[in-house]
């Protein structure tokens, strides 16, 4: 854990000299005052410095970056990663020459590198934030594909007229199947099971 200690006129140059120093941001830092500093009489006389200490506080994206890339450098796949943040999902799209590799058979390996990776990045956070994956615009390519299966399924559950049960899938694919039927005016969906074998049944309606 990176840490020093800062001195300035007052406490903003001290905690500037520090992120400087740290060659990081306020974000990232916890700051503790050790000394307020006294300008003393006419900024001269009895002036006291400011004094801070500064601690990098561990990134949860860094870090959970920092572990994709070590995993997929064990399975021969070297990656590069480009981050963005849009409320509490982190999406990490990923550029690697094996993408077949990472993705996997229907998404499997994908998926699993994404629960991992989640279940990284919420071990150094209070706030509990969704990880999703991307390679080479997989997601929305398998997007449009489960719609397509939710809509073929509910015609199916409709007229069989029983219930259909589809194979485990990570939470935000089942919010898509979920939200592709949800003004079907003859089926219901629900998920079932536990984490990371929930699924989603499609109901006919009676």
């Amino acid at each position: 854990m990176k840490q020093v200690t800062a001195t300035g006129q007052t406490v903003d140059e001290a905690i500037n000299s520090a992120l400087s120093q740290l060659q990081t941001t306020r974000e990232y830092v916890d700051i503790t005052i050790i000394d307020q500093g006294k300008k003393g009489l006419f900024g001269v006389f009895g002036a006291r410095p400011a004094v801070i200490k500064v601690t990098v506080k561990i990134d949860p994206v860094e870090e959970a970056k920092k572990f994709l890339m070590n995993v997929c450098q064990e399975m021969d796949a070297p990656i590069e990663i480009n981050t963005r943040k849009e409320g509490n999902n982190i999406y990490f799209d990923i550029v690697s020459d094996k993408s077949a590799l990472l993705i996997g058979k229907r998404g499997q390996t994908l998926n699993s590198l994404q629960y991992l990776t989640q279940l990284v990045l919420n071990k150094y956070t209070k706030q509990y934030l969704t990880v999703i994956l991307d390679v080479e615009n997989y997601r929305q390519k398998r997007m449009e594909t489960l719609i397509e299966l939710a809509n073929k399924l509910a015609n199916q559950a409709v007229r069989m007229n029983k219930e259909i049960s589809l194979e485990p899938m990570p939470s935000y694919e089942r919010k898509i199947i979920h939200t592709a039927l949800s003004n079907h005016e003859q089926v219901m969906t629900f998920s079932t099971g536990t984490e990371p074998n929930r699924y989603i049944v499609i109901s006919p309606k009676q």
